[in-house]
């Protein structure tokens, strides 16, 4: 199972990346939203880490295997999330996600089908589907600057709280800010128990300012 690429950035489509992988050339399909953001990934030499999602799609006669690429594994869990509402396969989340996954995101969170039902290939149902399955789990979602992310330089291993904290690391917070949200967010509840409560709280609280 492939799960990250770090390669020389070689080609790149409205959909699709090629990486030049130490002489071995991937194509990787890439939400719109991701690839509009590629250039800001890559680094001096060229070169692009992706973290990917690895199937395969089947036929009855041949298993062929398909890469997607995202900037970060919070992204890529976003998409997890998203083509686990029935009706939504791989490539068609490919499609669909044009738009920032942040914005994207904070639909689902305020049940905004309208908004929803313009993403390529989800109408007025299966808009209802994604809020029906996905609301209130998208907090972390919506909190994505959409610049590109950066895995934190300490390892923070104990507890939610610090989970939280590393989450919001990648999703490029500074970590006093990011420690202050945390604070601030569990100070309001005493009923946050897991990073998904504590995160959907630290945003209910963000869009409220």
């Amino acid at each position: 199972m492939i799960v990250r690429l770090h390669g020389v950035l070689v080609d790149k489509q409205e959909h699709s990346v090629v990486l030049n992988v130490s002489g071995v050339f991937y194509e990787v399909l890439v939400p719109q939203a991701i690839v509009n953001r590629v250039a800001e990934a890559v680094d001096p030499d060229g070169k692009i880490t992706m973290v990917t999602y690895h199937y395969y799609v089947l036929t009855p006669s041949s298993a062929t295997p398909m890469l997607i690429g995202f900037l970060s594994e919070v992204e890529r869990d976003f998409f997890l999330d998203f083509i686990s509402v029935s009706g939504i396969g791989p490539r068609a989340a490919v499609k669909a996600l044009n738009k920032p996954i942040s914005q994207i995101a904070q639909a689902i969170h305020a049940g905004d089908v309208t908004f929803l039902k313009t993403l390529p290939g989800i109408g007025l149902q299966r808009a209802k589907e994604v809020v029906a399955k996905l609301q209130n789990k998208t907090g972390r979602f919506a909190l994505i600057q959409d610049k590109t992310v950066k895995a934190p330089a300490e390892n923070i291993t104990q507890g939610f709280e610090q989970e939280a904290l590393e989450v919001l690391l990648q999703l490029q917070y500074k970590r006093h800010e990011a420690a202050s949200m945390i604070q601030k967010a569990m100070e309001r509840s005493k009923d946050i128990t897991s990073v998904e409560d504590l995160l959907n709280e630290i945003y209910k609280q963000r869009i409220k300012t």
